[in-house]
């Protein structure tokens, strides 16, 4: 199992994952760099370490491809990509270790290493703070709605939300509905579901 890394600011994490997207993209990353964009302590050296593991950097301390997605409006996918491949060995024991307590972190990061718990506490603090700026669910988890191509007639939520209150004669109701539907289904399907969904939140139609 390989060695897992670890920073003695993990803290700071989040500052300078937040600079690499703010800032041009230096040739290389080294401590004089972190230091012109106000990472100053001796011990924010230990930075370029974590991010040499989770692939932003490359071994001679140079921007990768990856630095660049990461600079993008999906930075918190292109993390969560990131760290899952990285820590591979430890999402191989606990495929959810980003939500995992630190105890079952510790077991794992412990069985990597020869160091003492003070090192094991701050590998688990790395991870966990890396964890927080990242994205770990799929595309088709986090989007609420997948429209096919063609034609779509939906009623506007808020327009069902107060009718459904007005037939309902009681105080008015605020309802979010999450409709999930795959990228293969035809118009005519689409079309079948929302027409469904009207009828559950008009009620049959008024006769003319």
């Amino acid at each position: 199992m390989a060695d897992f890394p670890y920073t003695t600011v993990p803290g700071k994490i989040k500052d300078v994952l937040a600079k690499i997207r703010e800032v041009g993209v230096p040739p290389k990353v080294h401590v004089r760099w972190l230091k012109s964009i106000g990472f100053t302590s001796s011990n924010d050296a230990t930075l370029i370490g974590v991010l040499k593991f989770v692939g932003l950097i490359d071994s001679g301390g140079v921007p990768t491809e990856r630095w660049t997605r990461y600079r993008g409006a999906k930075h918190r996918q292109v993390l969560g990509e990131a760290i899952r491949t990285s820590y591979a060995d430890l999402f191989a024991v606990y495929p959810d270790a980003n939500q995992r307590p630190a105890a079952d972190l510790d077991h794992v990061f412990s069985t990597s290493s020869s160091s003492g718990k003070h090192v094991i506490a701050r590998t688990i603090q790395t991870f966990k703070n890396l964890s927080e700026q990242a994205d770990f669910a799929p595309v088709d988890e986090r989007t609420d709605l997948h429209l096919v191509s063609g034609p779509l007639h939906t009623p506007a939520a808020p327009r069902m939300v107060a009718t459904a209150a007005r037939n309902s004669g009681g105080p008015p109701l605020h309802i979010d509905v999450q409709i999930h539907i795959s990228p293969e289904a035809s118009a005519e399907q689409v079309d079948q579901i929302f027409a469904s969904m009207a009828k559950h939140l008009y009620g049959p139609p008024t006769p003319a």
